[in-house]
């Protein structure tokens, strides 16, 4: 089976708003319903888990039943930062499926995830046992260096990584177990793709495109109203 693990146990505080980023709502829909939304109409997607934010479980299940999101079958809690829900998500999930389903690690403030991007981590997973959308930077960049930049960066020598992250869940069972066990868990930027970077591990790019972003700001927000307005006159 494939399982979307979706994340939306964050405030996301830097959008500036009066409820956590994923529940804004854009034409009277939340964000969190668009992403979801995304998983439930593809076919290769079997089933869903959402992580979601303690104060607002119930308004999940609210709209899970309005929207008719019929493949979510697991909410479970939120954890303090992004690592820690990706672990609750894992271990609610133990017993309930099997080691070589795969499960995608994807942002509820990620809506414009595309049907392509969804299929082509699945099937780059379904070889490698890992897969992380990842494209060359499209904007020129250089060094950071306090007040100033001193350094050209070739763009051609790294990756943008973007969500789902695609794993066989067997592998991220053993991730966080090993990452636990080495007190790696608050040590490192809390994603997933940075404890494998930190742990030697190798990860497998696939498809993704310039659109495929987390709304982290309120000019993000725009963007997402945009596109909907967008697909909606396609």
């Amino acid at each position: 089976m494939n399982i979307p693990i979706i994340l939306a146990g964050g405030v996301g505080s830097r959008v500036g708003a009066d409820r956590p980023k994923q529940f804004i709502e854009v034409f009277e829909k939340p964000i969190l319903v668009y992403t979801i939304e995304a998983f439930q109409n593809h076919p290769e997607i079997d089933a869903i888990e959402v992580v979601c934010i303690k104060s607002h479980i119930d308004y999940l299940k609210e709209l899970i039943d309005e929207y008719s999101l019929t493949k979510v079958k697991w909410i479970c809690e939120g954890g303090e930062d992004f690592q820690h829900s990706v672990i609750n998500g894992v271990n609610n999930l133990k017993g309930k499926i099997n080691d070589d389903d795969i499960v995608l690690v994807h942002y509820g403030a990620s809506p414009f995830i595309s049907d392509e991007i969804i299929s082509d981590a699945i099937r780059v997973c379904k070889e490698k046992g890992n897969s992380v959308p990842a494209m060359p930077s499209p904007i020129l960049m250089g060094t950071n260096d306090g007040d100033k930049s001193t350094k050209w960066v070739d763009r051609d020598k790294v990756l943008m990584l973007t969500s789902p992250q695609c794993f066989n869940f067997a592998y991220v069972c053993q991730l966080y177990e090993e990452a636990i066990e080495k007190d790696l868990i608050d040590k490192v930027e809390p994603h997933t793709t940075t404890l494998m970077y930190e742990m030697g591990r190798e990860i497998y790019p696939s498809k993704t495109n310039q659109t495929n972003i987390k709304i982290t700001t309120a000019e993000d927000i725009d963007l997402f109203r945009g596109y909907v307005m967008a697909k909606k006159s396609q």
